[in-house]
């Protein structure tokens, strides 16, 4: 028999349930099931559910047909439970790595009713706070189980759902259900803990508790807060049903009830200011309607101030209150900022003054009306006119030619901007007052801190990659490769974003726990491709003649990321090696990471007629296009050119160290885009046996672009320019029906297939 069903409810957490799901799929226990319910939500969680169902015997997968709430969706999974005990899990939680080990065996042990686990509530900074475990139980609680009357401190645990597995029978004999509405963890949590005879405590993390920057209710303003007193009303009518048996813990229950009321009016996330004295004023209605007979036990101190404050009905004692500790909590911090506060070295105050006179002067265009009909646009640091931002720079001068586009460049990358695009010089006067008055900014980085979100301008962020590697808050978990990195920079940052442009479903699940915030993902395909898939032959020939490539050679595009844990590392590759491979028709093309300073730092090959160092070349989309076969690593070049339906190699020789330092989202090598080589002896045999485009590969190439190229289809930056310049309703893109229709490099002269 199943031990246990873990039901886990699905809306709006895309970004977090591979998570989720992976840590209980996991676990090293076999006797387990997972239900997952998509509660009809709006982006691809029904879709992940479905993919791990499709894997993963242990896995089912519920798809509803409209949004029902948290607690009914939990209510389906129940029905559908097999398992001697239900664990509900939040679809943006974690379990700890190995945890369910002790569980089964606390459970196998005791027989509890309710088994109580421990949590930590994990911040988007990668922070922990613990539970209230060690408060509530000094003592280690021991295998010894209890009703809820003898140890009645329990209730002061976390009242969700997810920290405690409930025997199945039991719930089924109690009739205990979930209510719906938010706060519905209430109604089912308390009366759990009132109606079991043997309840357990286990005190070992299990739950990581995602504290979300965004999403979640208690980061949701909004009269919906006031259905906490519905679901405690449930309680206490229920304690009313069941009479005597549970009086004498009807004082604890009102401590509880009292202190969740002010709880969520003490946040000041939750309760809009004009909401707040009927609020207060509910909480006081109940307090006379619920108080037990003998009273309560009140907390002491400034807490039992305002309980006493929630008796009397006196919102304004209350609010006054609550003004002046916060006023005190500000000069505290202000106090401790002052006194970190240290004078810049004299060396660097020129250089200061003179930043700080181009900001007053940004400042002063601040004050200046937006231009309406001005868009800025920039790529990697301003490094140039390239990428997605060119792409829909383009589609907007000739679907939206009211809009003013204009670039920003390095000074030495001036030479990049093609003839009759306008730009500014980053760091001048005109750099300061176009991003000061400009209606849109489009980047496929994050613009300069001191950049302001005005009111009415559009932010878009393009990106620059499907990623292998993870990025934003995730890389937290991997101090090596983020080292000096200001995550909360990051954030505000973040937050000045209005679209987030994504490639495919699996980018936006990425950037939306990598980069959580309030924009809106444009999932349309990236801007970039479009030329990949519109390029002619014709286009395909004029390219490599003009990079000096026969129309009957086999080029190689070697593209290798960057490794920011290991500065300087390159893998190892020897140019002429390979070219004795590919013969007299191998031509090689190698280009390094933008990182690497690629026009300072080009390498000299050997053999200078046949291979070539293409880290200059302006557009990366040249290469592909011209490019037979592309050997990659770990860099997100192998979603582009996949586009193009043409051999893609993943070399890899350090993929473990890569993988364990860096952190991936995914394994290149085993859901790859064709061959797999983790050595430079494995690089060259496969050229040699043709392992290159192998049955295999091709199969495995085709995997790959159903799942990371079906939206490029070539009009990407037209469905971005349509949403971001004119307005237009959002539309996803088609299902890239050109993809591939282009020969092979090598045979452009005998045009498309």
């Amino acid at each position: 028999m199943t031990l246990i069903s873990f039901v886990v409810p699905a809306y709006r957490v895309q970004g977090y349930l591979r998570e989720c799901l992976d840590s209980i799929l996991g676990q090293p226990v076999a006797d387990i099931e997972v239900i997952g319910v998509d509660d009809c939500s709006p982006d691809d969680s029904g879709e992940i559910l479905t993919e791990y169902a499709a894997r993963d015997p242990r896995m089912r997968a519920v798809r509803l047909t409209e949004n029902v709430g948290l607690g009914p969706a939990r209510n389906i999974g129940l029905d559908r439970a097999a398992g001697e005990y239900v664990w509900f899990v939040d679809g943006d939680d974690w379990l700890a790595p190995g945890c369910l080990t002790e569980v089964v065996g606390r459970l196998r042990a005791t027989r509890p009713d309710v088994l109580l686990v421990d949590h930590v509530r994990t911040h988007w900074n990668d922070a922990t706070s613990r539970s209230a475990m060690v408060e509530v139980f000094p003592e280690p609680p021991g295998e010894e189980t209890f009703r809820l009357r003898d140890r009645p401190e329990t209730l002061r645990l976390l009242h969700t759902a997810w920290n405690r597995l409930v025997r199945r029978q039991f719930l089924i004999e109690e009739g205990l259900r979930f209510a719906p509405g938010w706060y519905e963890d209430v109604s089912f949590s308390y009366p759990v803990l009132m109606a079991a005879e043997r309840i357990g405590v286990l005190d070992r993390v299990c739950v990581n508790y995602r504290q979300r920057r965004t999403g979640a209710i208690t980061r949701t303003r909004g009269e919906r807060h006031f259905e906490v007193f519905d679901q405690w009303h449930r309680v206490f009518r229920l304690m009313d049903a069941w009479g005597p048996a549970v009086d004498d813990l009807r004082p604890a229950l009102f401590e509880r009830m009292i202190w969740h009321y002010l709880s969520v009016l003490g946040n000041g996330e939750r309760i809009d200011p004009e909401l707040r004295p009927s609020f207060f004023a509910r909480i006081t209605a109940d307090h006379a309607r619920w108080l037990p007979p003998g009273g309560y036990p009140a907390p002491a101190g400034a807490e039992g101030l305002k309980h006493r404050l929630v008796a009397a009905g006196r919102w304004r004692t209350f609010s006054a209150l609550r003004t002046a500790y916060r006023a005190r909590d500000v000069a505290r911090c202000t106090a401790r900022s002052a006194k970190r506060r240290v004078a810049p070295p004299a060396r660097r105050a020129a250089r200061l003054a003179r930043d700080a006179l181009l900001r007053e002067y940004y400042r002063a265009e601040l004050r200046r009306p937006v231009d309406e009909t001005l868009a800025v646009y920039a790529a990697y640091w301003y490094r140039g006119y390239s990428d997605n931002p060119a792409a829909i720079f383009e589609a907007a001068r000739r679907l939206a030619p009211q809009v003013r586009g204009v670039w920003i460049v390095r000074r030495d990358r001036v030479h990049t901007v093609p003839e009759g695009v306008a730009y500014v010089v980053a760091g001048t006067p005109a750099y300061y007052r176009a991003l000061a008055r400009a209606r849109w900014l489009v980047n496929n980085v994050n613009f300069p801190d001191f950049v302001r979100k005005r009111p009415g301008t559009v932010h878009v962020q393009t990106h620059h990659g499907t990623p292998v590697k993870v990025m934003g808050l995730d890389q937290q978990r991997y101090p090596v490769g983020a080292v000096g990195m200001d995550f909360a920079g990051l954030l505000r940052r973040v937050d000045r974003w209005d679209y987030s442009v994504s490639a495919n479903s699996f980018s936006s699940q990425m950037w939306e726990r990598a980069y959580p915030a309030a924009y809106t993902t444009l999932e349309v395909g990236y801007p970039r491709n479009d030329r990949l898939v519109t390029a002619t032959a014709g286009e395909v020939r004029r390219l490599r003649a003009d990079l000096g490539l026969g129309p009957g050679e086999r080029v190689v595009l070697y593209a290798p990321t960057h490794r920011e844990h290991l500065p300087g590392y390159r893998p190892p590759f020897d140019p002429e090696r390979l070219l004795d491979v590919l013969g007299p028709a191998g031509r090689l093309l190698i280009r390094s990471h933008y990182f690497h300073d690629r026009d300072q730092r080009a390498r000299r090959p050997a053999d200078r007629d046949r291979v070539r160092d293409v880290s200059g070349h302006p557009r990366v989309e040249d290469l592909y296009l011209v490019a037979d076969v592309l050997v990659t690593d770990y860099s997100s070049a192998m979603f582009d050119y996949a586009v193009l339906d043409r051999p893609i190699v993943v070399y890899a020789p350090d993929w473990e160290a890569y993988r364990l330092a860096r952190g991936v989202y995914f394994d290149v090598t085993a859901e790859p885009p064709g061959a797999v080589a983790t050595s430079f002896a494995d690089l060259l045999d496969l050229f040699r046996a043709g392992g290159v485009d192998s049955a295999a590969a091709r199969t495995a190439r085709q995997r790959f672009r159903a799942r990371f190229c079906a939206l490029d289809d070539g009009h990407a930056a037209e469905r971005v320019v349509r949403r971001v310049f004119l307005g237009e309703p959002a539309t996803a893109g088609r299902p890239a029906r050109g993809v591939g229709s282009l020969a092979p490099a090598s045979q452009a002269g005998g045009g498309p297939r």
